[in-house]
């Protein structure tokens, strides 16, 4: 067991061997730009269209369905403010969730500020929507449906091929943020009647700073960013080759490991679930069934969510109280205010997120320190 136990995977993980050893030529020897026309720009060129067949593979996409971007976030952004042109202007409703990331949310409170009808559906205790009150919020004249593959707060999956399914009866292209799930959960944009996807490699092993997009052919997206017209016109500016290629790489050997990963993350997660609930004052939250393999995610009583994650790091475990994105936040979560729970209960939350790399050790040490740690924090020792 190392000296920390990382148990924040949600958050961020670390660059996979296999992606390392991928990026090193084009961080060094392979440096040109991509749209040179001499020897070393078309090498480079090449690489970077085998790593969007790679990609595209993992998904069941075509390898001219995916665009390469900035991470999650970004891909998020353009989507949402994509929809304008989706639907040829005429439909203005667009449909999301409540416990979505901020890059939908956020972007959704702009839209609405541009003249959209931005519907945001509310969410059973498990964190999932209600597919009749999707159906009824669609109508016939929605232009984007737009709800998360995975829940990065509480674990919960989505019933992603039946939402799709709801959306095109509505009329409505349907767009799922998929950055929790890519490489942990199998993902087929066919099967599961995905429009568009939004994806981001530090989740998988791949670095951080790199995502990327899937659009069905035929759909009308516009341009996210204007420049000198890279991904094929639509998202303009200089390939991070070496994040691509990582990310990649990343992803190919996640989605080869998934099952053995599942498998184990499940196992560990499963332990750690029940050995946790035998605190006193402790809730699961999430979908006790529909959730992610290596996630985990509580409430304690009488604790503030904050306090125990600067305990745990003191205790060299490293944990979060919620999404990542907002840590250091003093307000409850969005997320756990939407599946019901009051602002006082969701300031007592915690979030651990396993991986390949934790062992069974590490969950014994876990559940040895956590009881101690909450009974501190509840005698305000």
């Amino acid at each position: 067991m190392s000296e920390w136990i990382y148990a924040d995977h949600a958050a961020t993980t670390r660059v996979s061997d296999r992606a390392l050893e991928a990026m090193m030529p084009f961080l060094r020897e392979e440096y040109a730009n991509p749209s040179a026309v001499y020897a070393p720009g078309r090498r480079v060129r090449r690489a970077l269209d085998r790593a969007r067949e790679t990609v595209a593979a993992a998904f069941g996409a075509q390898p001219g369905e995916i665009y390469f971007t900035g991470g999650g976030t970004e891909s998020d952004n353009w989507v949402i403010r994509a929809a304008a042109e989706l639907q040829g202007g005429e439909k203005k409703r667009l449909i999301t969730s409540a416990v979505e990331h901020h890059a939908i949310l956020r972007t959704f409170e702009t839209m609405r500020r541009r003249g959209y009808e931005a519907k945001v559906l509310g969410v059973d205790r498990n964190g999932r929507i209600s597919l009749e009150a999707l159906r009824a919020a669609a109508g016939k004249d929605a232009a984007l449906v737009s709800v998360m593959t995975a829940n990065n707060e509480v674990g919960t999956v989505m019933p992603v091929a039946e939402i799709g399914a709801a959306a095109h009866d509505s009329g409505a292209v349907f767009h799922t943020d998929a950055v929790q799930a890519a490489g942990h959960i199998p993902i087929d944009v066919d099967r599961m009647g995905i429009d568009m996807m939004s994806f981001s490699g530090h989740k998988f092993g791949g670095p951080k700073g790199v995502g990327g997009l899937f659009v069905r052919k035929g759909l009308p997206i516009p341009p996210g960013l204007f420049g000198g017209g890279q991904e094929r016109g639509l998202r303009s500016g200089t390939e991070n080759v070496a994040g691509i290629v990582g990310m990649a790489a990343a992803l190919e050997e996640s989605c080869r490991n998934m099952r053995e990963n599942a498998e184990k993350a499940s196992r560990l997660r499963d332990r750690l679930i029940r050995g946790v609930l035998r605190i006193p004052g402790t809730r699961l939250t999430g979908d006790p069934e529909n959730r992610l393999p290596g996630h985990a995610s509580f409430l304690f009583d009488g604790v503030e969510g904050e306090a125990l994650v600067l305990l745990l790091d003191q205790n060299g475990i490293c944990a979060s109280s919620g999404s990542a994105c907002s840590a250091g936040a003093l307000e409850p979560s969005h997320v756990l205010l939407a599946m019901g729970f009051s602002a006082e209960e969701a300031r007592g939350s915690l979030r651990l997120t396993l991986g390949p790399d934790n062992t069974d050790a590490e969950i014994d040490a876990l559940l040895e320190k956590l009881p101690n740690i909450i009974v501190r924090l509840r005698s305000g020792a």
